[in-house]
């Protein structure tokens, strides 16, 4: 019998405090940016490998009887999976960095006297913190005691990130839904602005949203999005 353990497909680089051999502390902001693409750009081809095994995260790979699936391949779907965790970790660690670079980016141009306004282009489009947070999805409806609710999320937020979704590569929400299929069962980090009740300046807020069915509705997430 085959070992079922043995991965079936490239494992990719290994998850490290390194990017091409350089500590990631010692990264540009460009150059952590960049990494933060290519994370994003490979965790949307592992999610397709799930996808067209028509599983995600959490579905399970034996039989009712303890044996492996043999309409699937639980090899590469193990590797896959272990891939891809490795990989939510990596870009976390990114994101705090790029939010770090970009504190500091602001407060050497405000010493220097530079006009704020005037950032850097950036990989990807991207233009300092502003960009970064741009958000890309408004929230028109929230179930009561759905997943949504019980995170915190409200009707009028809107959404700047959703996991590894962000206005750069949302393409009209369908990005959204793939994060949730491949994240059922698991956490997701979910950032938003939330409009002002006394009409000042809409607030960031930031929360943890678990994708899960039998909460009593429809979908895994009891919620609507629309996009900006």
């Amino acid at each position: 019998m085959d070992d079922i353990h043995a991965p079936t497909v490239a494992s990719g680089p290994t998850s490290s405090g390194y990017s091409n051999g350089v500590a990631k502390e010692q990264l540009s902001l460009m150059e952590l940016i960049a990494e933060k693409d290519r994370v994003e750009a490979e965790l949307k081809a592992l999610g397709s490998v799930l996808d067209s095994h028509g599983v995600n995260m959490n579905t399970g790979l034996t039989t009712f009887d303890g044996f492996p699936r043999s309409d699937i391949d639980v090899a590469q779907i193990r590797t896959t999976r272990a891939r891809i965790i490795r990989l939510k970790n990596d870009y976390k660690d990114l994101m705090s960095r790029i939010e770090v670079g970009l504190h500091e980016h602001h407060a050497k141009m405000a010493e220097s006297g530079q006009n704020q306004t005037e950032v850097p282009v950036v990989p990807g489009g991207i233009q300092g913190a502003t960009a970064l947070e741009a958000p890309f999805a408004k929230v028109n409806s929230v179930v009561p005691g759905s997943p949504a609710e019980t995170a915190g999320l409200k009707v009028g937020d809107n959404i700047t990130k959703f996991g590894w979704v962000d206005w750069t590569n949302h393409d009209k929400l369908s990005r959204v839904a793939e994060a949730v299929s491949q994240n059922e069962g698991l956490p997701i980090t979910v950032k938003a602005l939330r409009p002002s009740v006394s009409g000042g300046p809409s607030e960031p807020v930031q929360m943890q949203l678990t994708p899960r069915r039998n909460w009593g509705g429809r979908g895994l997430l009891g919620c609507h999005l629309l996009p900006l």
